[in-house]
């Protein structure tokens, strides 16, 4: 026999031998060194920070990047094109600052406010509170006690927690950040190291590109690589039109609610309605479970005031959550992750234990993804084996 041959089958033969033991290496690798590699991670993206935060602030800055250059391209003469990278670069940056600073000043002084007066409304309300309880429980001292010593403890805890935990943080933020100067500096530091690197990567958007097609195009063969492209751009519209949508939809859920509660001031007296609207918008952000995380403490700041007010804010919030849920949100995120709530709620749980509070925003997208493939690759071998009577209808 050929000896060529025979070391190219011995070869063959030895290769699956081979790979198996390099992956069990790694996997014992991972298993028994696993915080040796944690702790490495953790430093690589400790110092990858201001990288990060410009490439997150630059992927969100694309679209009306890429929306503005498409409708100044058509307007600046031709002899002004080489300036329009820059201009659209610095209107984006620009109106995005202008957003975030108006944000901020009509925001901190509002929640500092109201969570200053919920600290003096919340010792009377909760002894009015434990009166109206105390006139039912008159007859069962037991439960009495028991009633008494939660009012006592959340009086005292909460009070606690506000005092020296959300107030001052808030109130840092307004006076220069005095008492948390380290830690706020560091992620002021990161956050303009991060704008420097999200116009870096605004401007040269085209040449990273082309510099990732050239890289794709020379490691594999033209169709892989063409594959390749394809999918990153299945990827790219998947994450664009959740973020997005997601962000619009909490936007405008917010507002609803700000004007909801501004009528329930003027007519009812309610207050804290700016910290309410805040809630109800930021927490609609997270999946499936966000609008029940905003709409529970909103209710309770609510309850301390007024408990018509509460109530009739619940009936409002689960009316808003239903034309969120089933009109504004499907509208707004159209086809962009095609999941049933089964599977939503899956991938927030599964990517919410794994990866913490960025596993619950992103687990949903990220789950799309993985789904889609495994559902390509399930249809593709249904149509191989020739069993189409379980593929969906067109």
């Amino acid at each position: 026999m050929d000896i060529k041959k025979l070391l190219k089958e011995s070869l063959r033969s030895a290769m699956p031998i081979f790979i198996g033991l390099t992956l069990t290496v790694i996997f014992y690798f991972i298993i028994f060194r696993f915080d040796g590699l944690s702790n490495a991670l953790s430093k690589l993206v400790s110092i990858l920070t201001p990288f990060i935060y410009g490439g997150v602030m630059a992927y969100l800055l694309r679209i009306p990047y890429d929306w503005l250059e498409k409708r100044l391209s058509k307007i600046l003469p031709e002899n002004k094109k080489g300036m329009l990278k820059g201009l659209c670069v610095f209107i984006v940056m620009l109106f995005a600052l202008i957003i975030v600073y108006l944000l901020l000043i009509m925001i901190i002084p509002a929640l500092v406010k109201s969570i200053a007066s919920i600290i003096q409304e919340l010792p009377p309300a909760l002894t009015r509170f434990q009166g109206i309880i105390s006139a039912y429980t008159t007859d069962n001292e037991v439960l009495d006690n028991y009633i008494g010593q939660a009012i006592n403890g959340i009086e005292t805890n909460g009070l606690e927690w506000l005092k020296n935990s959300i107030l001052p943080y808030l109130t840092s933020l307004m006076d220069g950040f005095a008492s948390t100067f380290g830690s706020i500096f560091g992620v002021l530091y990161n956050l303009f190291i991060g704008v420097i690197i999200c116009i870096y990567l605004l401007l040269g958007k085209s040449t990273f590109a082309r510099q990732g097609k050239m890289l794709l195009y020379s490691v594999f063969k033209r169709g892989t690589a063409e594959r390749a492209l394809k999918e990153i751009a299945f990827i790219d519209k998947t994450f664009v039109g959740f973020l997005g949508g997601k962000i619009l939809d909490s936007a405008i859920v917010g507002l609803i609610c700000y004007v909801f509660c501004l009528i329930m001031h003027f007519s009812l007296g309610m207050k804290n309605i700016v910290l309410i609207a805040v809630l109800i918008g930021v927490t609609n952000i997270i999946p499936f479970f966000g609008p029940y995380i905003g709409a529970v403490p909103s209710a309770l700041v609510i309850l301390i005031d007024s408990p018509v007010c509460c109530l009739i804010f619940i009936v409002f919030i689960i009316f808003l959550q239903l034309f969120d849920g089933n009109v504004l949100g499907p509208r707004l995120l159209s086809q962009s992750v095609g999941l049933t709530g089964f599977w939503v709620l899956f991938s927030i749980t599964l990517f919410g234990g794994i990866f913490g509070f960025t596993g619950v925003l992103l687990g949903v997208p990220v789950f799309a993804v993985i789904f889609d493939y495994i559902r390509r690759w399930v249809h593709k071998k249904l149509k191989k084996n020739q069993i189409t009577e379980l593929l969906p209808d067109k």
